[in-house]
């Protein structure tokens, strides 16, 4: 559409190698001569524009790419919205739109709106009047911009709102967490930065206890006893990295970064063989239980309403990795479109993981013994008062493993009761969930793919089991995306075989992995909800689409005031052939947390996650050829 009056810059790049600082300055050059950027335009998305499967698989290694970029940019004047697509490599402007915020939603909330925020509440004489009830100096309140989600409220269509509640922090080493101001809310719009109401249902004492973890005096004495651990390798790692690329063992994948999604993983290949052509954490939603005036409408998307990973932490060796680190840094951009880095992003090592396989036999009297390792990618991101980790394991043995780890600060209230936990005198934590929706774009043995659910069965006595101790299997393909809406079921061991209907092993069995899920709830709130038809991804376990390049998220591209069904409930209406197609399988697991004491004032790590684990993929044992361990410790 319009072209950069400069030279015109190539890249023998792969499709999917990181993004770079060049780049990202390309892309804002672009934007600018297209006259799209001015002083009140922000970025509020930015991310690689990954071409089609079907380019990348068919790229040639050192062959020329076109590199492109999405970017939704927010006008903070006159809250209008655009989302372009521009390449870096031919310097041109795609495509670009206007968004239409009643129908697709609003960008997500960004940076410069969370610096505004206390001036517009401090200016609003209904919000100064309800701390001045509560005997509070406003200027002790610190307040967030909290996502709005989309309700009856007639006057909030097509606008861009949030709400926002307040804490009071005594000083500034002090973690206002502790000190929420309850029975109060305000609705904010944040285009004209005016407070539109705010909700005042009385008075309630602010709780007074101490959050200060990281306090010396609240920490105590150093525990005692704990000697060091080092974790060293003194051949050195490995694994080596080059250009996104990573290989280990018989493993081989890319790995990327985005400010939405945080770490993906990328053509994930076992001795040559492909088994995930992307692999990531598509959507993640925090609905709250608390059904209070003030309070009902807690829920946060946070991949999609905050592109949480545009947070991500700079790791540090010896506290967030340990032993031999490599260490990759992520570039993604700023409010303003300047590339920003963040550095050591991406933390990479190996781990023991105990035994792999072991036999000591009785009649031939040999003892053999294998030690198990995984390698280790990883990231961590704050987002408000929580902390997520993100921990992709590969195993010897052709496992793949995801373990989300939950950890930070609870978010508060002052009123404990039906909904919340007391986790200290007079401070409540609401119920709530943490749903994460996995995006698996399954490549097992190629592209031909079909999902069966497969799970145990009880044979009743009598017949042919005579004495009831029998018990066999069930499983039934899913052929069409109407099928393939399921739930876990921890009591009949319910997992998804997605099978090649191409290919056998050697015993005439189909090549697959197997999806192993936590089993532990979905969404919990009423499907006549609002939360349940923005986040419907979130109320199965497992959806199976049939793949398109354009069906990235879970929840749709603009989940932020979002009215519902876009997603996964409006691709799934076209009920498309899944039976030996290339699949997509999107997966919802997570937590629901009922707080406790022990998680205040800082919540030690909660896990949740899933694995996919090969079945019939190899003929026999793979790890087989793994060395016995060269060590002095071994004997």
């Amino acid at each position: 559409m319009t072209a950069v009056d400069a030279p015109r810059t190539t890249t023998a790049a792969h499709p999917l190698a990181p993004t770079t600082e060049a780049e990202v300055v390309a892309v804002r050059e672009v934007l600018d001569a297209a006259g799209l950027l001015d002083e009140h335009v922000r970025y509020a998305f930015f991310a690689p524009e990954e071409p089609p499967k079907d380019e990348v698989l068919a790229h040639d290694a050192g062959a020329a790419t076109d590199r492109r970029f999405r970017v939704v940019l927010l006008d903070l004047g006159s809250g209008r919205s655009h989302d372009a697509v521009v390449s870096a490599t031919r310097r041109e402007l795609d495509s670009v739109r206007e968004l239409q915020p009643e129908h697709d939603g609003q960008p997500p909330i960004i940076d410069a709106e969370f610096e505004f925020i206390e001036d517009v509440l401090n200016a609003s004489p209904d919000w100064l009047a309800a701390l001045a009830a509560r005997d509070l100096d406003p200027a002790s309140v610190r307040a967030v911009p909290l996502s709005a989600g989309v309700y009856d409220y007639p006057e909030e269509k097509g606008r861009r709102i949030a709400r926002a509640f307040g804490f009071r922090q005594d000083h500034e080493a002090d973690h206002a967490w502790a000190h929420p101001v309850d029975g109060l809310v305000a609705y904010i719009d944040l285009t004209a930065r005016t407070v539109d109401r705010v909700i005042d249902t009385g008075v309630v004492p602010v709780p007074a206890t101490s959050g200060n973890f990281d306090d010396p005096q609240v920490q105590g004495p150093p525990l005692e006893g704990l000697k060091p651990i080092e974790i060293t390798q003194p051949e050195g790692r490995s694994f080596t990295v080059e250009d996104g690329r990573v290989r280990w063992g018989r493993w081989d994948l890319r790995v990327g970064f985005n400010e939405r999604e945080g770490l993906t993983l990328h053509q994930i290949a076992f001795d040559g063989r492909p088994i995930c052509y992307r692999a990531s954490v598509a959507e993640m939603v925090v609905p709250y239980a608390d059904p209070a005036p003030v309070r009902f409408w807690q829920n946060y998307f946070d991949c999609g309403e905050y592109m949480f990973a545009r947070y991500a932490d700079s790791l540090q060796l010896g506290c967030d990795c340990l032993g031999d680190i490599h260490y990759l840094d992520a570039t993604i951009a700023d409010d303003f479109g300047n590339p920003r880095t963040i550095s050591n992003a991406i933390c990479m090592h190996e781990e023991d993981h105990g035994v792999l396989w072991k036999h000591t036999d009785i009649f031939t009297g040999s003892r053999e013994v294998r030690r198990q390792r995984r390698l280790v990618i990883s990231f961590f991101t704050p987002i408000g008062n929580y902390d997520y980790g993100f921990y992709w394991y590969l195993y010897l043995d052709g496992t793949i493993e995801l373990e989300c780890k939950a950890t930070g600060i609870v978010f508060t209230s002052g009123t404990p009761g039906e909904y919340a936990t007391e986790i200290a005198p007079g401070l409540g934590a609401p119920f709530h969930q943490h749903l994460f929706s996995a995006r698996l774009d399954m490549t097992v043995d190629g592209t031909a793919n079909a999902v069966e659910e497969v799970e145990a069965v009880r044979v009743p006595m009598g017949g042919a089991n005579p004495y009831g101790n029998a018990f066999g299997r069930s499983a039934t393909r899913l052929t069409r995306e109407s099928d393939a809406q399921r739930d876990a079921s921890p009591g009949t061991g319910r997992v998804w075989h997605v099978v090649n209907t191409e290919r056998t092993n050697a015993l005439g069995q189909p090549v697959g992995y197997v999806l192993h899920p936590n089993g532990q709830p979905t969404l919990l709130a009423d499907p006549q909800s609002s939360i349940h038809a923005r986040a419907t991804f979130a109320s199965r376990a497992l959806w199976v689409t049939r793949y398109d390049p354009a069906e990235r998220y879970s929840a749709g591209d603009f989940v932020n005031q979002n009215p519902g069904g876009a997603g996964l409930p409006s691709w799934v209406r076209a009920d498309r052939d899944i039976d030996g197609q290339d699949v997509v399988l999107w997966h919802t697991f997570g937590l629901t947390h009922f707080p406790r004491p022990e998680d205040w004032p800082v919540m030690p790590v909660d896990y949740t996650g899933f694995t996919l684990k090969p079945a019939g993929f190899f003929d026999r044992n793979p790890a087989l050829d793994v060395p016995p361990t060269a060590s002095t410790h071994c004997h």
